[in-house]
């Protein structure tokens, strides 16, 4: 039997988070608005088979595409991804799910069909265009926090930025945690500015460096990030971005972090 794609324990942390429907302006016998749920699951669908929001099949109950579509830019302005995925964190830190000992950073391209803000061409993939998803997680996979860059914009650049990023993560007594004690990548961030930046923080760099050979044993750290971004790529409408909009595309790997995080819940 097929997994949901909203499942109950799911819904009932995302209900809370999204905000109150709009009154409507009168008593009308026609249609009446799509529920919440039914629009999410139209949303996750989406994400999930990477196909055109006017493709979304009518059996599903989930509304039109463009409904579905409404309400993802709505609920993407009232800020409902980012405090569902800090949830999820802080519910993960309460059962002892994240290894802040070391994390690690690495980036992924995704074409982008469409063109769009935060696209650019790609250097590594004949100058196609396209964007970056830029991960970083913690010694076991679990996505701390995610962005969109364009395609040629060097890995080395986001890296503070990401690091600052971090969410405080609540779950347990005492102050929030928002910072890793080692912070892995690959050649891609090699920059001693960074290395500095990253000490001021109390975070240890272990970032290999260019022109050195390679077998360091980074790689022994570093694959959790790779499998996450295999993981978040496993939902087509992250494969391939088909969203001009920065805003959707970001609410969309959101939701892939989000995915994860239920899973390793689990």
């Amino acid at each position: 039997m097929a997994k949901p794609l909203l499942s109950d324990a799911l819904w009932q942390r995302i209900e809370p988070l999204l905000p109150l429907p709009k009154p409507r302006r009168r008593r009308s016998p026609g249609r009446k608005p799509i529920e919440a749920r039914r629009a999410l699951t139209g949303i996750l669908f989406v994400l999930k088979t990477g196909i055109n929001w006017e493709d979304l099949p009518a059996e599903m109950g989930c509304g039109s595409g463009m409904t579905c579509w409404r309400r993802l830019q709505e609920w993407t302005r009232a800020g409902v991804w980012p405090k569902l995925h800090a949830l999820l964190l802080a519910e993960l830190e309460g059962a002892g799910q994240i290894d802040w000992s070391r994390a690690s950073i690495d980036t992924s391209f995704v074409r982008a069909r469409g063109g769009g803000g935060k696209t650019g061409p790609s250097p590594v993939d004949r100058r196609k265009n396209g964007s970056k998803h830029a991960v970083i997680v913690d010694a076991k996979g679990a996505p701390l926090v995610s962005a969109t860059t364009a395609a040629n914009v060097p890995d080395v650049t986001v890296t503070i930025e990401l690091v600052d990023a971090i969410p405080p993560v609540r779950g347990k007594p005492g102050r929030p945690r928002r910072r890793p004690g080692e912070l892995y990548g690959d050649r891609g961030f090699d920059s001693d500015p960074v290395r500095q930046e990253l000490r001021r923080r109390g975070i240890r760099p272990r970032i290999a460096r260019r022109r050195t050979a390679h077998g360091s044993g980074l790689g022994v750290r570093r694959w959790y990030v790779e499998r996450t971004l295999s993981w978040l790529h496993g939902n087509g409408r992250l494969r391939v971005r088909k969203d001009r909009s920065p805003t959707i595309h970001q609410a969309f790997l959101t939701l892939g972090c989000v995915k994860i995080c239920v899973n390793l819940l689990r």
